[in-house]
């Protein structure tokens, strides 16, 4: 079972990183980058696989990424979200204060004859915050379009 809060595998990771001789990159990689995602498998340490892997094939770092709720986050989706009719989203995001200030999100990645392989692994609760992320941002760009129709 996962946990709901990935800041200890965090931890783990950068210490086996590091204990591998590699360094860290601070970069997330977006979906527009072409990329092969790891499958574990239902292993929670198949990260580790995939750090031994990078280094097996001579990358000298890997990048690496996390997702951790902060407050803000939170406030920017109830404020888009509450005067709108999407009470249950608006619920999930008042759901998600439970999750401020806990790392939902991890992802590695490195790149091998130009091809950038990740790893990723993320919790529950950051899953319905990305889809909670999207309805409020597609009603930012619902009003920002009105807007542009005024001029």
């Amino acid at each position: 079972m996962l946990s709901d809060d990935l800041h200890h595998v965090k931890d783990d990771m950068t210490a086996f990183i590091e204990g591998h001789g590699m360094r860290r990159f601070p970069g997330y990689v977006g979906d527009e980058m072409p990329s092969v995602l790891w499958k574990d498998g239902g292993n929670p340490e198949a990260w580790k696989d995939f750090v031994e892997l990078a280094k097996a094939s001579g990358a000298p770092f890997l990048t690496m990424e996390d997702f951790v709720l902060t407050k803000e986050d939170l406030e920017f989706l109830i404020d888009r979200l509450k005067d709108e009719v999407y009470s249950e989203d608006l619920d999930d995001a008042r759901w998600l204060r439970t999750y401020v200030g806990k790392t939902g999100f991890l992802q590695l990645g490195f790149a091998y004859q130009g091809t950038l392989f990740l790893y990723e692994v993320s919790t529950e609760w950051h899953e319905r915050y990305q889809r909670v992320l999207e309805t409020a941002e597609a009603i930012g760009g619902l009003l920002i379009e009105d807007d542009d129709e005024d001029e």
